[in-house]
């Protein structure tokens, strides 16, 4: 049996949808939540936040689309936790409809971020989820080698 606490993961979890799914793991998660953020200043005042709110995230600076930054997130978990038990891919990018920038650099952007800096979470990631582990983008596995 290991002495690892149980830890659930949320990329992009500064605002919007992927901070309230870090307050609710912290409400109802039994072990760590990690609390990511591309902006490490967004990301620590997201966790002040929570924190004010009598929650106790724990904060870790990733930038999808950086695989150094997807490598140095792995690697703390790897030696903080033994792995990982749930993640919750939310990071992304989308553009605002009145943005001027051309629609084919929107799409370039959107496709780099959104399914290839995703999918190399996924790669980096789901290698170290634990048995009985959960992922809330369990068919990211695209890219992945098939077992067999």
């Amino acid at each position: 049996m290991s002495s690892y606490t149980r830890v659930a993961l949320v990329t992009g979890a500064n605002k919007g949808i992927g901070f309230a799914i870090a307050r609710d793991l912290c409400r109802e998660f039994p072990g760590d939540v990690v609390l990511t953020a591309r902006d490490e200043a967004r990301g620590r005042a997201a966790v002040q936040q929570l924190q004010a709110e009598g929650l106790s995230p724990r904060f870790h600076q990733l930038d999808i689309d950086d695989l150094p930054s997807i490598r140095a997130l792995r690697d703390f978990l790897r030696k903080e936790y033994g792995g990982l038990n749930v993640l919750v891919n939310n990071a992304g990018i989308a553009f605002k409809t009145d943005d001027p920038t051309p629609f084919d650099i929107q799409a370039e952007v959107t496709l780099k971020t959104n399914f290839f800096a995703t999918r190399n979470v996924c790669n980096e990631l789901l290698p170290i989820v634990k048995p009985h582990g959960e992922s809330s983008f369990a068919d990211c596995q695209v890219g992945l080698p098939q077992q067999g």
